[in-house]
Formats: C-alpha cells, sequence, structure tokens
C-alpha cells in the first residue's frame, strides 16, 4: 500500500473529512515519526510496534562490479519491530 492509497482508503471509510485534511494528518504523523527517530527517540504504537534507530559501525565492503574493497561509514538506520498483536493477526490460522 502507498501513502496515497492509505489516504485515498482513510478518507472512504472517514466521508465526514475531506480528502485534503486527511491527508494532512497522515504526513503530519510520518512527518512526527521521522522527527523523532532523528532526535533518536524511539516510537512505539502498543499493538502495532516500534520504530528505533540502530547504529551500523564502519566496516570494508566490496564493489559488486568490479571485487574492489570500499570503506562503508558507519550510518544511522532505521528500525522497525512488530508488536504482539500484529504477529499474532499475522499468523493467525484462517
Amino acid at each position: 500500500m502507498t501513502k496515497s492509497e492509505l489516504i485515498a482508503r482513510l478518507a472512504e471509510r472517514n466521508p465526514h473529512l475531506y480528502q485534503r485534511d486527511v491527508e494532512r494528518i497522515v504526513t503530519t504523523i510520518f512527518e512526527e515519526i521521522a522527527n523523532a527517530l532523528s532526535r533518536g527517540d524511539r516510537v512505539e504504537l502498543r499493538g502495532f510496534g516500534a520504530f528505533s534507530v540502530k547504529n551500523r559501525d564502519p566496516r570494508q565492503g566490496r564493489n559488486p562490479r568490479t571485487g574492489e574493497q570500499v570503506s562503508v561509514q558507519a550510518k544511522a538506520v532505521p528500525f522497525f519491530k512488530t508488536g504482539k498483536q500484529l504477529r499474532e493477526q499475522l499468523n493467525a490460522d484462517e
């Protein structure tokens, strides 16, 4: 599902809201999650999961085309861990 599909589905389920308002709400939520992660905070949505930042150490990698060794810098990457309720829903017997 893309962001625009999410907005369309939410607008469809909430006919009392304008689509532009739904778009603003979704965009604001995503921005707040991104801002919190950039500050190093953890974002937990109960029943859904938790977003956090993991730091990767610098390492030696390889250029897949030439096989030449290249230096890969340290970096921070977003990490998502599913919540128990979401895992149970995904693994429920149908």
